[in-house]
C-alpha cells in the first residue's frame, strides 16, 4: 500500500508567504493614512462637543481644529482643506484632503478622505 505525502510544499509555502509579505506592506502603507483620518474625524466630534465652539468666529475655530491637528502630528491636512460655512444653528466644517504615498516602483496609493461636521449651539453636534 503506497502512501501520499500530505501538506504544503515549499514553493507553494513561499508563495503564501510572499502574499503575505506583501499585504503586510501594504497594510503598512494605508495604516498611517487612516489614522490621521480618524484622528480628523476624533477632532472634529471633540469640537462639536465643546460648548463655546459654535458660537466662535470661523478663524478662531479654524485654529482650534488645527491646534487639535498639531497635537496628533498630522501633517497632510492644511488650511486650504478645511472650509466652513454658515449652517442653520451653528457652523458645517468640511475637511476635504487627498494623501498619496509611494508603493512600489512608479505605483502610488492614494486615499481621498472627506469628513463632515456640524457645530451647533447647544454643543451637539451631528
Amino acid at each position: 500500500m503506497k502512501r501520499t505525502q500530505r501538506g504544503i510544499t515549499l514553493l507553494g509555502f513561499i508563495i503564501v508567504l510572499g502574499l503575505i509579505g506583501f499585504f503586510a506592506y501594504v497594510g503598512m502603507k494605508l495604516f498611517p493614512m487612516y489614522s490621521e483620518y480618524y484622528s480628523v474625524k476624533s477632532a472634529l466630534k471633540g469640537m462639536s462637543s465643546e460648548p463655546d465652539t459654535a458660537s466662535a468666529d470661523p478663524a478662531r475655530i479654524q485654529e482650534l481644529f488645527f491646534r487639535r491637528m498639531m497635537i496628533d502630528y498630522t501633517s497632510n491636512v492644511k488650511p486650504e482643506h478645511f472650509k466652513i460655512r454658515r449652517a442653520d444653528s451653528g457652523w458645517q466644517i468640511d475637511v476635504q484632503y487627498e494623501v498619496r504615498r509611494p508603493l512600489i516602483f512608479n505605483l502610488d496609493v492614494v486615499g481621498k478622505f472627506h469628513a463632515t461636521q456640524t457645530l451647533t449651539r447647544g454643543g451637539d453636534g451631528v
